[in-house]
């Protein structure tokens, strides 16, 4: 079957790239340590986490600094500071976030908190207002890298939309799309393919304005007359004919439709609370006001709401895995986000597929800072650079596990015959490979010049390759760096779509 869409896939406009670098992680842990402080303190009492019993959920963290360290005030803190520089020191100092909408009596912040905060403030995060993709950008991403990554996520969704009996309507959503490269791309490659066109109806869960217009350009979108109040704007795609509405969150893409959800390198970009292991426990990261009015990390004192999130996460792993461990980082936001997808894949039907760079295990100390495709400080000029970390695809795993046993319990009590399973992680490569991306390779390459068979080959191997491409002749620090087995792939399906392709 795949050879036959891939065969009948359209030969579109190639929009080839030769980037000069790719968002990928790091081998080594994040240069920024803790400093030794008068200011450090530690948790009390034992060495290992209190036996409290596994938080709700659903519930939402809420922050209490009142026994933490609270510097003072800085008279001479230099004006060169940028508004979000002097808007994390406010926070800090005085006590409110805007990005996270807590109120509290100030003191250092969470990694977690810097992290949103640096990254989606409303005003001046990273992501808010400005194109941060492709080479003119600070990194670049698969779909900027090939036409064929969207080809291939194009497949997947077809053969996941046949498993479902074809439905004749189908939301299509894609968590944090970027230009919409990916999406124009699937649609483009998709375009034979008239019943599942028409079938799509494609939400952008997307925060950024800015992005939102790219998004809007690219998919050459024209906008239905619509004068109604607090109501979703929805656009019309020219490319298809598909129409496309824009949301801040996943749980305003409207209900009771089968859902396609794509989250590609979306996982990476949400907030993450660090710990560290101290003499007397483990130990939330902070970020506080140095003396010299820069940032530096401090060691909470005591206990915050996130080690219920810590424990939680030390439950679902192995004895060997924690005992060697020094720091710890957990994504709350990210289990949360699961639960909220196999939700609504459990009820509507569908699958959800998750691709991002990351460990099938506990992740020890992976945020990192890029800016102009060159790691930088976490703290260094706040809002210049992205942010990310290493997804922990064990607790994705986890999190869709812990709703499909709750509908398991509602299965048993109401007879209702609806659930989730989890495949994978698998590696970006063999995902790929399983959906004929090889296939796909040569049919383009049958009909180009030399340069754009280049670019070819280069975005083909930093698809599927691993390390330098053993073809290159150019520069050596030019040369294409494989994210095949950097990245993995994951699914979450309703379990009477069966298995979903490249997983079985």
């Amino acid at each position: 079957m795949l050879r036959r869409i891939l065969a009948q896939a359209s030969n579109h406009r190639r929009r080839l790239f030769a980037p000069a670098s790719s968002r990928q992680c790091s081998s080594s842990p994040s240069s920024s340590q803790i400093p030794q402080s008068t200011f450090v303190e530690h948790l009390e009492d034992n060495p290992n986490l209190p036996d409290e019993p596994t938080p709700n959920p659903s519930a939402k963290l809420s922050v209490d600094r009142s026994g933490l360290y609270n510097p003072p005030g800085h008279s001479h803190e230099p004006s060169s500071d940028s508004e979000l520089v002097k808007h994390l020191k406010g926070i800090i100092k005085v006590g409110t976030s805007v990005a996270c909408e807590m109120h509290f009596r100030g003191g250092p912040i969470s990694v977690a908190e810097y992290m949103e905060e640096v990254l989606t403030n409303p005003k001046a995060g990273f992501y808010i207002n400005r194109d941060v993709f492709g080479a003119e950008g600070d990194f670049i991403t698969s779909p900027e890298v090939s036409q064929m990554f969207g080809e291939m996520i194009g497949v997947w969704a077809m053969c996941l939309w046949e498993q479902m009996g074809q439905p004749n309507k189908v939301n299509l959503v894609e968590l944090g799309p970027g230009r919409g490269t990916l999406m124009v791309d699937l649609l483009r490659g998709s375009s034979k393919f008239k019943n599942f066109i028409q079938s799509l109806h494609i939400h952008m869960v997307e925060c950024s304005p800015k992005l939102r217009k790219l998004q809007h350009l690219n998919l050459k979108c024209t906008d239905e007359d619509d004068t109604c109040e607090n109501v979703e704007k929805q656009s019309v795609s020219t490319l298809s004919g598909t129409p496309v509405s824009w949301h801040a969150a996943l749980e305003q893409v409207p209900t009771g439709f089968p859902t396609i959800i794509i989250a590609h390198e979306f996982y990476d970009a949400l907030p993450v609370h660090q710990f560290q292991k101290a003499q007397r426990g483990w130990c939330e990261k902070m970020v506080d006001v140095s003396e010299d009015s820069g940032f530096r990390f401090v060691l909470s004192p005591q206990p915050t709401p996130a080690a219920l999130y810590l424990m939680k996460r030390f439950k679902w792993a192995k004895t060997e895995e924690t005992n060697e461990l020094n720091q710890v980082e957990i994504c709350p936001k990210a289990m949360e986000l699961t639960q909220t997808i196999a939700e609504r894949i459990s009820s509507d039907g569908g699958g959800a597929l998750i691709i991002d760079y990351g460990l099938d295990g506990i992740i020890s100390d992976s945020l990192q800072a890029i800016r102009k495709h060159k790691f930088v400080d976490i703290l260094d000029d706040p809002g210049s650079a992205d942010l990310s970390a290493y997804v922990d695809f064990a607790a994705v795993k986890h999190s869709a596990e812990e709703i499909s046993d709750q509908e398991f319990e509602k299965i048993v009590t109401f007879n209702i015959l609806t659930d989730v399973s989890i495949h994978g992680p698998i590696t970006q490569s063999q995902f790929l490979g399983s959906l004929g991306i090889n296939f796909r390779v040569e049919a383009l390459l049958q009909n180009c010049t030399e340069e754009q068979a280049e670019s070819l080959r280069t975005g083909y191997w930093r698809l599927v390759g691993e390390g330098e491409a053993p073809f290159w002749e150019g520069p050596d620090e030019q040369a294409p760096i494989g994210m095949g087995t950097r990245y993995s792939a994951m699914a979450i399906v309703n379990k009477k779509q069966g298995i979903p392709v490249s997983f079985q």
